[in-house]
């Protein structure tokens, strides 16, 4: 009978040398031979993205507008105008954000407080405006109301 010694228990770097990397890489299609085809695939995701990425940016900066390309409805080119792009100024400039704000720029969304984006108006004017309209036409319906009760309470037929 041959008397045999025991294997030596590798740890550490020597159990690292004793891995033969490119036969697992090989398995899961990543070894020497599949490097041609990974440079192709590379190459065809950077173009890809590269196209798509200047078609976004020609769509953002486009000097024909947003989505250009497409035929726009009747009913859309009449409503394009709420939907407009507002420039907000950089937080750090006093000056233009005073501007910003003396134009209504923080008064309702960002399509403004009507839907329409006119900078010269005074906004804050007409929202009063428009409040004082509501007070009155409530205040002429709940005058009417009661006449026509009273009127009704005397006998008159009102309707």
């Amino acid at each position: 009978m041959i008397h045999r010694r025991p294997k030596e228990v590798k740890t550490g770097l020597e159990w690292l040398k004793t891995l033969d990397a490119d036969k697992y890489l090989k398995k899961v299609g990543l070894g020497k031979q599949d490097y041609y085809f990974w440079k192709q695939i590379g190459k065809a995701l950077l173009c890809s993205y590269t196209i798509f990425g200047l078609g976004w940016l020609y769509n953002e900066t486009s000097p024909l507008g947003w989505w250009s390309l497409q035929v726009r409805p009747k009913e859309e080119k009449e409503l394009a105008h709420l939907y407009e792009r507002r420039e907000f100024p950089y937080p750090g400039d006093e000056e233009a954000m005073e501007d910003f704000v003396a134009k209504g720029g923080m008064i309702g969304t960002t399509i403004g407080p009507k839907g329409n984006i006119e900078g010269d108006k005074d906004y804050e004017k007409e929202l009063q405006d428009k409040k004082l309209e509501q007070e009155a036409m409530k205040m002429w319906i709940r005058m009417r109301n009661e006449v026509i009760q009273e009127l009704q309470d005397k006998g008159y037929d009102v309707e």
